[in-house]
């Protein structure tokens, strides 16, 4: 079965089944359009890849889920948190995105300061208001889930590319969100590694988690993915 979907910008979409729905996105950076009309609606237990070559808008379109990236029209839906084009995105709204969605970044952007268990804790703690105790809990069953416990007092530096990742989606995971958005999550991994994150993310979605991953990568979305998006001079095709 071919997983390319195309998604036609007139089709009416349901806001309130889907786990995450894109509506019409266009975005611009000064008179520059990088997306200009994304649609794309993925249900809970999905995974889906989007494609495309470098300056598609792949990256953008995963920012702009996050509340990353402010966008110039259309409409994007989380699992009932609503952000709409063109308008700043309220405190109130900010925060319950934050947690609906995880995100890992594409080079992990762990802080080197820190221990990677403190990584993991960051944002259960500064942002959420979780004890430092219970953060720290949820922060090593994560990592221990991930392979990954023993390093819990490594610095990022001291990480192989591997084990950093799966701190980053530890840290992305720590407050728990139903959407983790990766973004070319197998650039730095070598074969085995690969594998491996392959086998990670699919325990992510027996779990009933919604994964959009960004990714040059087409062995990777062809064994991972439940559809493929591909994306092509800001629109999907």
């Amino acid at each position: 079965m071919n997983k390319d979907v195309a998604h036609d910008a007139n089709v009416a979409h349901d806001f309130s089944r889907a786990m995450v729905t894109v509506a019409d996105l266009h975005l611009q950076r000064g008179a520059r359009p990088i997306l200009t009309g994304v649609n794309l609606t993925v249900a809970r237990g999905e995974l889906v890849a989007i494609m495309g070559p470098s300056g598609s808008g792949k990256t953008t379109i995963l920012r702009a889920i996050a509340g990353l990236e402010r966008f110039d029209a259309g409409r994007i839906s989380v699992d009932g948190v609503e952000l709409d084009g063109g308008a700043a995105i309220p405190g109130s709204t900010l925060r319950d995105l934050r947690r609906k969605v995880g995100m890992v970044f594409q080079f992990h952007c762990l802080f080197e300061h820190l221990a990677a268990i403190d990584n993991v804790c960051l944002a259960p703690v500064h942002a959420h208001g979780v004890s430092r105790p219970d953060a720290l809990r949820r922060a090593l069953d994560l990592m221990t889930a991930f392979g990954v416990e023993h390093r819990a007092h490594a610095l990022p530096r001291q990480l192989s590319g591997g084990e950093a990742q799966r701190v980053a989606i530890a840290r992305a995971l720590a407050v728990d969100p139903p959407v983790l958005l990766m973004d070319e999550p197998t650039a730095s991994l070598d074969p085995e590694r690969r594998v491996e994150l392959g086998k990670l993310l699919k325990g992510l979605l027996r779990q009933n988690r919604t994964l959009i991953v960004a990714t040059h990568d087409e062995d990777f979305a062809r064994e991972c993915a439940t559809r493929i998006l591909r994306v092509r001079d800001g629109v999907a095709v």
